[in-house]
């Protein structure tokens, strides 16, 4: 696993908080165990993924790391002193929750600082662990599809472990595509006693065949008929919360875009709602009839207009 979250996801020490988003949803496509089961390599990818975007979102954690106070892992740097004054220190990281009193031996102490740095990296018990130590188990990740709807509105599922056990898990309304959602307590087991790891569940949003989202916005294109375009009229268009009435204006054009205001999405505790914005497209019928033709033959002859005129314009310039 690279020692360096950056280079596992690909980036410079200078990206912004959304580059470093983008670029952790894009290597979880490519990587995740369960989307690639003939690549070996595909696991250990993964966790080097996952552990450096645990570092890098938060940008308190990102600038420890950037300071030098944490490692790749996510576990403190020891300041350089004598290893008999490190581990006596109050503030010491690594020092054993029961402790080994001041006549431990410093090999024991040693054995246990580099047991907290890899726990990350394997399960397993408290079996192995003397000396009274205990620590947090591992998180465990998994990925998780959810349906578009599921995502917006809020829902709630169940995975399948790898041993076969069940884990309910609860959708918030407003997840987005790429997002992990944390279950505390559902990871692998501590050690020596210590509390178990936390479940990090990657959340990919599926398509859906109407909706599509953009932020908070949800965006829909409408077909409308010729005669709704050039006269107006009522019409229903769908929305995440079912269908609702708009009105098409006079003399609507293809891609053209109506608002509905807060019909988008609400995030989880929010009570405010994005828009949803509604794009026209003026569909003919299956079959132009001959009054049809013969009314815009007519029309054309006494209403000459060109609408790729600025078009052309703008190209020459």
């Amino acid at each position: 696993m690279p020692d360096d979250p950056y280079k596992a996801l690909g980036l410079k020490k200078t990206a912004t908080t959304d580059e470093i988003k983008k670029a952790y949803r894009k290597l979880v496509r490519t990587s995740h165990p369960d989307l690639h089961p003939d690549d070996p390599a595909a696991e250990a990818r993964f966790k080097s993924i996952g552990t450096a975007y645990d570092i890098l979102k938060d940008p308190e954690t990102r600038a420890r790391y950037d300071a030098g106070e944490i490692d790749g892992l996510g576990a403190e740097r020891p300041k350089r002193e004598y290893y008999r004054d490190f581990a006596n220190a109050s503030d010491n990281v690594y020092q054993q929750r029961h402790g080994y009193g001041s006549q431990g031996d410093p090999g024991d102490i040693f054995a246990d600082i580099l047991r907290n740095r890899a726990r990350g990296a394997g399960g397993g018990g408290g079996g192995g662990f003397g000396g009274g130590f205990s620590a947090p188990g591992p998180d465990a990740r998994y990925t998780l599809e959810v349906a578009f709807l599921d995502a917006v509105r809020g829902a709630e599922t169940r995975i399948t472990l790898p041993d076969g056990q069940g884990l309910a898990v609860k959708i918030p309304q407003g997840t987005e595509d790429g997002q992990t959602l944390r279950l505390r307590g559902k990871g692998q087991p501590g050690f020596g006693g210590g509390p178990a790891g936390d479940a990090l569940i990657t959340v990919t949003v599926s398509a859906h065949p109407v909706f599509r989202r953009e932020g908070d916005d949800i965006l829909v294109t409408l077909p409308i008929t010729i005669d709704e375009a050039v006269l107006g009229g009522k019409v229903s268009a769908p929305t995440v919360d079912g269908p609702v009435g708009l009105t098409i204006p006079k003399g609507a054009s293809s891609g053209q875009t109506l608002r509905l205001r807060g019909r988008g999405v609400a995030k989880a505790g929010s009570k405010t709602k994005g828009d949803q914005r509604v794009e026209l497209k003026i569909v003919l019928p299956p079959e132009v009839d001959a009054s049809l033709s013969d009314f815009l033959a007519e029309w054309r002859k006494t209403h000459p207009y060109d609408p790729r005129v600025d078009l052309l314009k703008g190209a020459a310039t």
